[in-house]
């Protein structure tokens, strides 16, 4: 394997002049379509088993039929033909099926203090009477408000496993995903799904609780209906295809010097081992009506839980998803990929919701989406930088081991898909965008 390069072209910036057969990366569909309810585009990926996510990857995205996307079929489905009272009757059932009565843990529910894992602890504990342990695997660069909000959580009346991986291989394998997939947080998703149910099977617990199924917020429909989580996100059978951070398991070993316990964390679980210790991982969000606002509302009311002092960057709000810094380059990430970014993802879901009309959430979409993250990045880049004197071998894989904004730029230019972006005299700009007039609702 080559050192990832100094430099490397834009073909997007090369056909910014073109108008016609634009080449879509990442499988995705070539013909932009937005949601005449929640302005989300056929652009927006699912959920991936990241796992197995390399720069071949082709993305399953967010079908739009007619005018309607799935998640705001979904809402309708949520809405209206399901019984909620019947749901928490199945919760009920489903608690006293695991209840433990001598003083052990009895589910698990994964998170990292903010909104929605403190809402399901809160409800298990104190309206079902389980005994929830929380687990937590660590942000890549906590913030402080989300630091804050973890403690709070714990002194909430809460047991909590904090796991914090190795920390130079953490930072390496997040600055291998940004040169290979443009991802810096897969390891962090990584760690995030397959966390929880190996802790259960190592700690006798059976069952653990997710927040919403994906596919309320973009996933297929097809998905939808089942309080189980689907075991592709954290299992598999074939060692042989697993990757991290978009490259095979051999070649970090090989060329990025990275051992097999360093490893070991990131690795999803062998199905047979969860099967043997009868692991059972469900989704909150079947059983209670999920509203991300209200979650808001219920970890203020009940917890310490409060928002961060400023606005996020790339969106308006300041209560979701604010423990780790880097949560704003993976936004920013996300919009040069796919378009899309923080405020349409936070937008899409109030005005499914009700909670904003569909105008207000184009007007914020066009003033937010897209913000440079600057207020952390300089410690991000820092954190992602791969320094001779810590890493030695690795730091060989890098023409430029030392990110800077220049470098960063570049690399954007890189991952821009042409029939997304064109550059002109003032930049950068999106050739569709829900604000625009040929896409707005009349």
């Amino acid at each position: 394997m080559k050192p990832f390069p100094k430099s490397r072209d834009s073909l997007a910036a090369k056909l910014s002049k073109s108008d016609s057969d634009l080449p879509a990366y990442y499988g995705l569909p070539n013909e932009v379509k937005f949601c005449s309810i929640c302005i989300l585009s056929n652009q927006r990926p699912a959920s991936a088993v990241e796992f197995n996510h390399s720069d071949e990857t082709k993305k399953v995205t967010l079908p739009i039929n007619g005018e309607v996307c799935d998640a705001c079929r979904i809402h309708k489905l949520k809405h209206g033909k399901i019984d909620w009272a019947s749901r928490e009757e199945e919760l009920r059932e489903l608690c006293n099926q695991y209840r433990r009565n001598d003083g052990r843990h009895d589910c698990i529910v994964p998170g990292s203090g903010g909104k929605d894992s403190i809402y399901a602890a809160h409800l298990l504990k104190y309206k079902y009477n389980m005994n929830p342990l929380t687990v937590t695997w660590a942000p890549h660069i906590y913030t402080a408000w989300g630091w804050k909000n973890f403690q709070s959580w714990i002194h909430a009346g809460f047991d909590n496993y904090l796991f914090t991986p190795n920390g130079l291989v953490h930072r390496l394998l997040t600055r291998i995903s940004l040169e290979t997939i443009f991802h810096p947080f897969q390891p962090f998703i990584i760690g995030q799904k397959l966390f929880a149910p190996a802790l259960a099977s190592q700690l006798d617990i059976k069952l653990v609780f997710w927040g919403e199924p994906e596919s309320e917020d973009g996933n297929p429909i097809a998905e939808y209906g089942t309080s189980e989580q689907d075991w592709k996100y954290f299992t598999s059978k074939d060692r042989d295809s697993i990757k991290l951070s978009g490259l095979e398991l051999g070649i970090l070993k090989e060329y990025f010097g990275l051992k097999e316990h360093d490893l070991k964390p990131y690795l999803p679980v062998d199905p047979q081992i969860l099967l043997d210790a009868e692991i059972d991982v469900r989704y909150m969000g079947y059983y209670e009506l999920w509203h991300p606002q209200n979650n808001y509302y219920y970890s203020m009311d009940n917890t310490n839980f409060k928002p961060a002092p400023e606005r996020t960057v790339g969106t308006y709000g300041k209560y979701s998803g604010i423990d780790d810094k880097i949560d704003d380059f993976h936004y920013y990430t996300t919009f040069l990929k796919f378009g899309i970014g923080r405020a349409t993802y936070d937008s899409a879901q109030e005005a499914r919701n009700e909670d904003l009309l569909r105008d207000e959430a184009v007007d914020l979409v066009k003033r937010y989406d897209g913000e440079y993250p600057e207020r952390f990045a300089k410690e991000c880049f820092e954190y992602m930088s791969i320094p001779e004197s810590e890493y030695g071998l690795a730091s060989k894989m890098f023409e430029v081991p030392m990110i800077t904004n220049e470098y960063f730029e570049m690399l954007s230019d890189n991952f821009r898909s042409p029939h997304l972006w064109r550059k002109g005299k003032n930049g950068w700009e999106l050739r569709h965008a829900c604000w625009m007039k040929k896409y707005l609702k009349t």
